[in-house]
Formats: structure tokens, sequence, C-alpha cells
């Protein structure tokens, strides 16, 4: 005898149940659920005591089983229609994933083979075919990764610590896709394909928009940042896990780090020489970018890349024009949001930028964290040879500078664009990317847990939202802040923090996810990281914080 409790209703059984057949409602569709506070797949049988929480397209964790699932359909229908396409999957922009066809011929026809494509994944969707799971030990791994010529496969597996590996099988087809899958082929009929050479966009649905398919939104600038950065991982080869390894493990090691700290150097000397060659035109420098992206050291880099051209910079804190927090005005819940633009004196600011480009005398205004409110005033006055750097979460916002010409300003919108994978078919997360930095920063600065950053990421995420992405097309220049290297660095710092949080607590999930990926990565010794490298606001040791 065991009891479940699903919904605050205890149920008694005697014999094991398959949790499908416990849901009740066959309108809902769930793709996977939570026991005990751990994921299982629908398939999944409990014979003991739970709680059992069945996550539909309105939960993060549910997405990730039901991408991870769509993503096996097209290698899937691929491998029926078109057995010779090589492809990669990445993750894109307006929060889809990428499916780059790596042999496509120049000339073929993208809307063919779409067409195709989308009818033989509505054939595997209306079959409702099983996605069963079957154990592997890694040397069977290897012989099927082998026979089908899956060599990127072979490559990361090897790095796994496990000794099995488990594989997903829907009709003669199988696959490894490093997530949990859903129950069946029947289960994945939302999504939109969208032709994008050299290959095409899937759409699916996400959770922050309460499962629902987001809009497309097509974003050129940061789509031509990602298709840069995949070309920088093919040249420096650092495309997957495998090969991050094999430059770990290498004697050339240092020179891996030191190349990918001079591809920051370039870009930030270009956008130098920029600013100096319209130097009469460009006053106000604008830097925005999601959390983890590396501002703050990006802003001191910039200043000092300035400072070699010439120029004198100054740099303007947005925290200081904060309003008193009793002049805050709270939003329809009663709430004050903090990362709210009227949260800041939006009028001042623009008239104290004006009256600085113009050369006058301005009063900048001190605010005191402590007493949550404005705490004096520091004057300042600068010259034509004194650009001036803002950042901050509404620093590309037109709102907060509209008084001053676009021809005087100059935005740079900072994120680390990662196009790295654990195999073709794997992309790692770009969005994981910067939860871990911050997991790290957080512990070493703060001595926050990995708990509690992993609890503010959804609000975190929900401001970048509104906040940030809606102005990222309208920067001058998108800086990349990835370091090839630097998962490798992050992995001692971030699994410490990872595997102290306990399987009961409700962040264990996103930290064993977290953990799984992180495992494959070989530790590179943070001390080959230079001391004014982006990383290093994360790690700590910068030569910023003196």
């Amino acid at each position: 005898m065991f009891t479940l409790t699903l919904n605050n209703e205890k149920k008694t059984f005697k014999e094991k149940v398959r949790l499908l057949d416990l849901i009740e409602d066959k309108d809902q569709q769930y793709f996977i659920a939570l026991v005990n506070n751990r994921l299982r797949e629908l398939h999944y049988e409990v014979d003991y005591d739970a709680t059992v929480e069945f996550l539909d397209a309105t939960h993060s964790e549910a997405i990730h089983t039901y991408e991870a699932s769509l993503r096996f359909l097209v290698a899937m229908a691929f491998h029926n229609i078109y057995p010779d396409f090589e492809f990669k999957f990445n993750y894109s922009i307006s929060r889809t994933t990428f499916c780059h066809i790596l042999n496509l011929e120049k000339g073929s026809d993208m809307s063919g083979i779409l067409n195709k494509l989308r009818k033989e994944m509505t054939r595997l969707i209306e079959e409702d075919l099983p996605l069963k799971r079957k154990k592997m030990n890694t040397e069977e791994a290897i012989e099927f990764y082998k026979k089908h010529g899956y060599d990127d496969k072979i490559d990361v597996i090897q790095y796994r610590p496990e000794d099995t590996v488990h594989f997903y099988q829907a009709g003669d087809y199988m696959n490894y896709m490093y997530a949990l899958m859903v129950p069946s082929t029947g289960y994945l009929k939302r999504f939109k394909l969208r032709a994008y050479p050299p290959g095409f966009l899937i759409q699916y649905p996400r959770a922050e928009v309460n499962g629902k398919i987001p809009k497309f939104e097509d974003a050129p600038s940061y789509g031509r940042t990602l298709r840069q950065a995949n070309r920088w991982s093919q040249r420096i080869d650092a495309e997957n896990i495998a090969q991050i390894n094999h430059h770990a493990e290498s004697s050339a090691l240092v020179d891996f780090v030191q190349v990918n700290e001079a591809k920051h150097n370039q870009m930030l000397s270009e956008i130098g020489r920029t600013i100096k060659a319209h130097n009469d035109d460009i006053r106000l420098i604008a830097i925005a970018g999601p959390s983890s992206s590396g501002k703050t050291t990006f802003s001191n880099r910039l200043r000092v890349e300035l400072l070699s051209q010439g120029l004198k910079p100054v740099m303007i804190s947005l925290d200081n024009y904060y309003l008193d927090r009793d002049k805050i005005e709270p939003d329809e819940n009663g709430q004050i949001d903090l990362e709210h633009i009227n949260t800041l004196d939006i009028d001042l600011f623009n008239q104290n930028m004006l009256d600085l480009i113009q050369g006058e005398e301005v009063k900048i205004p001190i605010f005191d964290f402590m007493e949550k409110k404005r705490n004096g005033y520091t004057k300042m006055q600068i010259s034509e040879n004194n650009p001036i750097i803002i950042e901050g979460i509404h620093a590309l916002n037109e709102t907060l500078t509209e008084l001053i010409p676009q021809h005087q300003k100059y935005k740079i919108f900072i994120s680390p664009q990662l196009q790295m994978n654990i195999d073709n078919h794997n992309p790692i997360s770009i969005t994981n990317l910067r939860l871990l930095r911050r997991i790290v920063r957080d512990k070493k600065f703060r001595n926050a847990p990995a708990s509690k950053t992993i609890g503010m990421w959804p609000s975190v995420r929900a401001g970048e939202f509104r906040w940030i992405y809606p102005h990222q097309e309208g920067a001058d220049y998108i800086f990349n802040s990835a370091l090839s290297y630097e998962l490798s660095v992050m992995k001692k710092y971030a699994l410490d923090s990872l595997m102290d949080i306990p399987r009961k607590s409700e962040y264990f999930i996103t930290a064993n996810r977290l953990i799984k990926f992180l495992k494959y990565f070989k530790d590179i010794d943070d001390r080959h990281v230079p001391c004014n490298s982006l990383l290093r606001e994360f790690i700590g040791g910068s030569c910023f914080e003196l």
C-alpha cells in the first residue's frame, strides 16, 4: 500500500501505477511530472508514497522537455526523408531554435524542403509513436554512433562520467537528446517552421507567454551577431564541449584563452575607433544588456580603450537618478517594481545630459541606498573631449535620453552570444550561461546561495523581456561578451554552489539540469584568465575591483 498526493488530495494504491494513468483531465495536456520534487516522465511508474504535480506548457521545465522532444522529432523526420542531410541545432532569435543544414547545396529550394519536412513531422505526430527509453552502456552507444556517422556524439561521450546512456526510440529511429522526453510524438502538435537560410527556425510554446508560441519578431542585428559567433566558434575549434576539452587538455591552452580575449580586444578597439572618428558628434555612450552580460567590466574596458584613443570619458551611474522610494507609484497590485523605468527621475536625467553636452555645469544627484532617497548633489562639467558613458537596464530606452539628438548617441547592446553545443543535436542555452555566471558572482561577492539566485531568475528574465530586449535592435553595436573557455573555468565554482541545493528544494530541478551538462567540461585553472577579462567580473580577481 502507498499513498499519492495529487492536487492536495490523497489516494491510496495497492499496485504500482503509471503517471499517465493518474491524469483525470484528458483535455489538459501535460508533458512531464514532479514526483517528490524530482522530474519524471509520464511513463514513469510509482509504487511509493509521493506528492505528484503534473506540468503543462506554462511551466519552464515542461517546455525544456517539449523543445528537446521537438528536436528529436525534427531529427527523425530528416532521417526519414533527407537521410544525407547533416544539421546542427542552436538557440536563436525570437525565442526559437535554429536548425542549420550544414551540407545544403547552394540554390536549394528551402520552401520545398520545409514543406516536405512539415508533412513528415505531421505524419509522425498523427502516428503517435511512443518514445521508448532504452539503456545502453558506453561501448554500445559508441558503436551505435559509429554506425550512423555521429562523430560529434562519439567525441563528447568519452567525457560522460556515467557508464550508461539513455537513448530514446520511436519506430526504428533512435537518438539521445540529453533531456527527458514527452510520452509520444502525438504530444508535439504545436510548432512552426520558418525559413531562415542556411536553415530554418523552429517556433514552439514558451512558458513565459502562458504556453503560447510567441509572435515572431525578426532581429537582424542580433541574428547577425549569432552568425558571427558561429563562424568564430568554427574558426577556433570551439563548436562543442569535446573541442573545448581538447583545448583544456592541450599544451596550447594559454593560446586558446588568449585568442578568446583577443577577440574582445578587437571589438573594443573597433568601438573605440568608431567613437574617436565621430567624436564631434558622439557625446553619450549608452550600454545595456541582460543580467550577467559583463556590463560593468565592459564599461571600464571601454573607458580605457577611449583613453588610449586620446579621449577622456566620464562615467555616470543611472542608479543616482532613482526617485525617493516614497515618490514611486506602486503598480496595479500595490507593489513597487524597482526595474520599471518610472522609478528613475527621467526628466532630470534628460536635462542633466543635455546641459552637460552643451558645456554647462550640472548638479548630479547622489542616491543613498541605505536611506532609499536622494542625499545631495555633486557638480560636474565636461568638455568636447569627455564623452559620457552610462550603463544600466534602461540605457538603450529612448525615453531615458529623448532630449539628446540621435547623432549624439552611440548605443551598445552587450550579451554573451555563446554558440556552443554538447553535440550537433543538443545546443547549450545562452540563458543558462548567464544564470551560471550570476550564480558564481552572487556566491563570490554576496555570499548568496545558488538557491536564492535561481529563485530570483524568473523575475530577472521577466524584466529583461520587458525592458531590455525590445531595445536591442536599436543598438549601434552588439558586443558578444561570451568567452568560449568560460564554462570550463566557472565549472568548479558553480558545481560547489549547485550541489549545496538539497533534493527537497524547489530549486533542485534547475540545479540538477545545470549540473548535468557542466559535468562534461574539463577544468581550466583560473590562473590563465587575465585580470581585465570580463570573466573576472564573476569569478573575482579583476583589476577593476581596485
